[in-house]
């Protein structure tokens, strides 16, 4: 077992954006291992978010990004519980990350049931998409690592891209 030290636990911590005790717990359960400790975190943010899943979303914000060339553009309406979740700076990031991702990567549906049940590709729905912030998850699970970090239920409710001539 590796030694578990407050230098492991900010690494994990500034990797994920989750509690010091949740990162700790999780190394401590992976045996000091990093890439263990976040499989353990993936873990318990899908949990998490499972037993979240059905409360009432009643606050959010929209979050906008315009490309430099000003030619592509997107809006998302990231949505959580309470005014007081949404009035983080942390976030309000995450909006803004979403927004920049939908520029980047063109999704053209929410969910994957929603691009199958439109005759799609799942890799063309947002949630199924490697996190342009983080390729190692997807907008789906760092969503979930959001439920875990702000205690509530936290999805993106629904999105616009824009791109010139489109």
């Amino acid at each position: 077992m590796a030694e578990i030290t407050t230098e492991l636990i900010k690494e994990l911590r500034d990797k994920t954006g989750i509690s010091v005790m949740e990162c700790k717990k999780a190394l401590e359960e992976a045996a000091g291992d990093m890439e263990k400790a976040l499989e353990v975190l993936k873990e318990k943010s899908a949990k998490a978010a499972a037993k979240k899943g059905d409360r009432e979303l009643g606050a959010g914000v929209v979050a906008s990004y315009v490309h430099n060339t000003s030619t592509a553009g997107a809006m998302v309406e990231l949505a959580c519980e309470t005014d007081f979740v949404s009035a983080n700076e942390e976030f309000k990031k995450l909006a803004n990350e979403i927004a920049l991702h939908i520029v980047a990567m063109s999704p053209k549906y929410l969910t994957a049931a929603e691009a199958t049940e439109k005759g799609g590709e799942a890799e063309e729905a947002l949630f199924e998409q490697p996190f342009l912030f983080d390729p190692s998850v997807t907008v789906g699970i760092r969503l979930d690592q959001a439920v875990q970090k702000f205690g509530e239920r936290t999805t993106v409710v629904r999105f616009t891209h824009f791109v010139v001539g489109a």
